[in-house]
């Protein structure tokens, strides 16, 4: 980096030098699609000499600054200040220097991490200091439930607030590892990083796949690879996680079985095992024998969804949030009348179900 060039930057900027800076040079952005600085920190990228180049430099950046954030592009021609989103849209003359004000405390991970490990040191939370990964384990179950709860409302704000309460949950057992000396959040990072990079060799290296079908085939073969390097004998489905919710659970059995050509040839196939379920459901003689059959119903109904392109977990909390929907509608009419639910009869509680649908509820 040439110094003198960073010092005339800031003096045309009329800015002191920050005790912290990021230095980059605009040719690392070439081949980048996420920032590769922290963003609590200010940034100077240095020698952006084309349009072209402050495209791409804009376009990474992007990935983790608003549009909006103000930032100061410097060249022969003095300074320009205007919005990231905006950066280019305006007569420059190249070469020049990008700077990136910081999007201030707590927006890098590394300040996110601080603070988790904070919470466990002597000066920390009483709370945080005696949790254990057993104790945290049913946290982490909820976070994630809440989180499917706001992906399955297409809330935006919800989503953003409960993927942070899943990475508090992720770097605190992290944290906790590094405490017990087991593991720490950079073996994490560096172990789910070279996974993906070994499971996409048609995007890190020169392999050519024929779309969705052809990158989940060649999944299943390089996990199959892998369960044969490792010492215990492993099939393909034991990866599938137990605690899964039975729905979820047959979906990725067979999604897995599915990938390696065990799988029904046509739909209708599909079709015909669900109506010979139904019938084996009728004839069942007992409740061991009503179990195991509508056990099988549930299994090949969620084989019809697998072919369908439907996630059958979400279908069927999506009927259960419609029921809850409908019900209430009704038990909101008897409360209207001065009724109770019991003292209604099965044929006027229909007709405020069938109300409730035409309303779109």
């Amino acid at each position: 980096m040439d110094f003198n060039q960073i010092k005339t930057v800031f003096e045309t900027l009329r800015l002191t030098p920050p005790s912290k800076l990021t230095l980059l040079n605009g040719a690392e952005f070439t081949l980048r699609h996420y920032p590769p600085t922290p963003p609590d920190v200010d940034t100077l990228i240095l020698n952006i000499d084309s349009a072209e180049m402050l495209a791409q430099v804009k376009f990474v950046l992007l990935a983790g600054y608003a549009d909006s954030h103000k930032v100061s592009a410097v060249g022969m021609a003095g300074v320009t200040v205007t919005s990231l989103g905006e950066v280019g849209g305006v007569g420059l003359s190249y070469p020049i220097s990008l700077f990136v004000p910081s999007l201030g405390e707590g927006t890098s991970f590394e300040a996110f991490a601080e603070i988790v490990a904070h919470l466990r040191a002597p000066d920390g939370c009483p709370w945080d200091k005696e949790q254990t990964h057993q104790t945290l384990r049913k946290h982490l179950l909820e976070e994630s439930y809440e989180t499917l709860s706001a992906m399955d409302a297409d809330d935006v704000e919800g989503m953003r607030e409960e993927f942070g309460d899943l990475l508090l949950q992720i770097v605190l057992n992290s944290y906790i590892a590094y405490q017990d000396a087991e593991f720490n959040f950079t073996g994490v990072t560096k172990g789910i990083y070279d996974k993906i990079v070994r499971r996409h060799p048609h995007v890190f290296g020169d392999l050519e796949l024929d779309g969705v079908d052809g990158v989940l085939q060649n999944w299943e073969k390089l996990k199959e690879k892998e369960r044969k390097g490792n010492k215990e004998d492993k099939g393909i489905l034991d990866g599938v996680a137990s605690a899964l919710p039975a729905l979820n659970q047959a979906q990725e059995y067979q999604d897995r079985a599915a990938r390696v050509g065990f799988d029904w040839p046509e739909i209708e196939d599909v079709l015909d095992k669900v109506r010979e379920e139904i019938e084996e459901v009728k004839t069942a003689e007992n409740a061991e024998q009503v179990k195991e059959e509508l056990g099988d119903l549930f299994f090949v109904l969620v084989n019809l969804a697998r072919w369908r392109d439907v996630d059958a977990e979400a279908a069927l909390r999506e009927a259960n949030q419609k029921f809850k929907r409908r019900f209430a509608h009704i038990e909101k009419n008897a409360k209207a009348q001065g009724r109770n639910l019991s003292d209604m009869t099965l044929e006027e509680m229909d007709a405020l179900w069938d109300e409730s649908k035409k309303l779109g509820i």
